[in-house]
């Protein structure tokens, strides 16, 4: 034994120094890396809050000109480039931030989803170990030195059935200097297949795959959400473009009623230097003029917001919220009257929209819960049965060929118990499933009617915007011809400026109802699709899920248009 004891330790030792020199080439966690920093903003940007210097943006008086003409025309000299809806839709689908956040949300869950159902992938398992012991006896019968190499190495298979399979073959040499041993060295190989099963507990696929159905289902909740959230901002961006298309149609209005009263202080001038009515007819025009400033200053600030709230829902380049380039409507209204079935619109809403699918995977979720919580609620028994071979030689081949004999096998099998006195804790968390079941049950019927009562009123709001175009324009026309009779009174010295500008106001207010009504009427029809959870338009809408470690510059729709190929001009 004392013959190449040095020999034998140093080829012991190798391939444990070599695994630990390559565990000390790797970065552990247990290092401190100095390079990671805590960021540490200035105490003043806590602590603080600065003033607005307003002051410094002050125009001198010296430079403040004229601005009557600007205000006229705001955007006069902006660049404009012509979108339609279809435009805006694709670019909401391609460039929304808020989408994109979304659309990351499946490819999350498919992770979870993905870490779940790894679960069952097998171990492969190795141990080695050496040892050297030396100690005083006080017999012959025992050594007082002995060296021992274990090597085991193994494969452990998790079952869907809940149990565990092993597969491993333990591996030892050993060296001694009793003089009463027959084999020095002496080499055993001892294959051997293990499995453990349990019976009440943990046991069956379906407990054992519970995790893998709700992250699927988690998963399935995931697309679900964010085909709502898809809708939401397809939804989102027609509502803002009907919305700027009303303030930009209302700030028409405006400059047309602010050139009629223009129109009428030429005609009160030439009525008072012809002599046919006082000076006062001029002030009151003039007044006039001032007023129809001030609408048009409002309704300018009115479709700059209407703009923005365009461009931050499209997000194209070129047409940042800042940019100075003007969106022109390329899509008009045309307003259709339909005959809206309630009740069949409301079945329609119940199945399409995804807060019910939400609803109806959260309750799959709760039975899948109910059975898992229940079979955690049974005694443990488990089942164990190792089979393993048994070989001895003065060298590995001998041992060897005592394994291929198989005259030296073990069979061991147990059986282990444990049951919970009492076990309220496990009845506790059935009643607890059970209970959140029944809670989303009556959720459902909740969400049923409140559903039903927004398709409802949706169809309601359709129904009264289609009567308040008719109003409007009937109104419009009529206010039409009253303000070509009081110009016509004013001609003759019969009517007065006052008349004649309240004569355009009514009609300004009618023309701006009928924007209105046109606008709301578009804007209501996107409320009822939303409303049954499904979008306007004769194309559907399919979406991706974006990954944004593969593909961050592309989004989940392809072949949109850019701003040029939009008509920017």
């Amino acid at each position: 034994m004392n013959e190449r004891p040095t020999a034998i330790r140093a080829a012991t030792l190798l391939p444990v120094t070599c695994a630990a020199l390559l565990c000390a080439a790797c970065e552990s966690p247990l290092q401190t890396a100095q390079r990671y920093e805590t960021m540490r903003p200035a105490p003043e940007r806590l602590r603080e809050v600065p003033p607005l210097n307003i002051a410094a943006y002050e125009r001198p008086p010296d430079e403040i000109e004229d601005e009557k003409e600007r205000i006229f025309n705001p955007f006069e000299g902006l660049e404009r480039v012509t979108v339609t809806l279809e435009e805006c839709r694709a670019w909401t689908l391609e460039r929304n931030p808020d989408l994109r956040v979304a659309l990351i949300d499946p490819v999350i869950s498919g992770e979870a989803l993905s870490e779940e159902e790894a679960k069952f992938e097998s171990t492969i398992f190795s141990r080695l170990s050496y040892s050297e012991f030396t100690r005083p006896t006080a017999s012959q019968l025992a050594s007082n030195e002995l060296r021992s190499l274990d090597f085991e190495p193994g494969v452990r298979i998790p079952l869907r059935t809940g149990g565990t399979a092993t597969v491993s073959l333990p591996m030892n040499r050993t060296e001694t200097n009793n003089v009463f041993s027959t084999l020095d060295p002496s080499y055993t190989i001892n294959p051997a297949f293990s499995i453990s099963q349990p019976l009440l507990r943990n046991a069956g696929q379906r407990a054992n795959t519970h995790s893998i159905r709700i992250a699927s289902y988690n998963e399935q909740i995931s697309r679900a959400r964010t085909k709502l959230e898809v809708i939401r901002q397809l939804a989102n961006v027609e509502r803002a473009y009907w919305r700027m298309y009303g303030t930009a149609r209302a700030l028409e209005v405006r400059q047309m009623q602010y050139e009629l009263a223009v129109e009428q202080l030429e005609r009160a001038r030439r009525q008072v230097r012809a002599g046919q009515v006082a000076e006062i007819e001029v002030i009151r025009a003039e007044a006039g003029i001032a007023e129809r400033l001030e609408a048009i200053i409002v309704a300018e600030a009115n479709l700059r917001d209407a703009q923005r709230d365009l461009k931050r829902i499209i997000n194209v380049p070129g047409l940042e919220m800042g940019s100075p380039v003007l969106i022109v409507a390329g899509t008009d209204p045309d307003p259709v009257r339909y005959e809206l079935p309630g009740e069949e619109l409301a079945e329609i809403a119940v199945y399409e929209r995804m807060e019910m699918l939400e609803l109806e995977l959260r309750l799959a979720q709760d039975s899948s819960t109910i059975d898992f919580t229940r079979n955690q609620a049974l005694p443990l028994f488990t089942v164990d049965y190792t089979y393993r071979l048994n070989a001895l030689g003065r060298n590995p081949n001998d041992a060897l060929s005592t394994m291929r004999s198989g005259d030296f096998d073990d069979h061991v099998v147990s059986l282990n118990a444990e049951i919970p006195v009492g076990n309220e804790r496990a009845r506790a968390r059935v009643h607890q499933a059970v209970l959140s079941r029944l809670q989303r049950l009556s959720t459902r019927e909740a969400r049923q009617i409140s559903i039903r009562q927004e398709v409802y009123s949706a169809v309601d709001a359709v129904e009264s915007g289609w009567q308040r175009i008719l109003a409007a324009r009937q109104a419009s026309l009529l206010n039409g011809r009253a303000l070509d009779a009081e110009q016509r009174q004013f001609d003759v010295g019969a009517s007065t400026s006052t008349d004649v500008l309240d004569a355009s106001t009514r009609l300004a207010d009618s023309q701006l109802a009928e924007i209105r009504a046109l606008a709301e009427y578009q804007i209501a029809l996107v409320d009822l699709a939303f409303a049954t959870g499904t979008l306007l338009g004769a194309s559907k809408v399919s979406w991706e899920p974006l990954d944004p470690r593969s593909d961050a510059d592309r989004g989940p729709l392809r072949g949109w248009r850019s701003v040029e190929e939009a008509g920017m001009r």
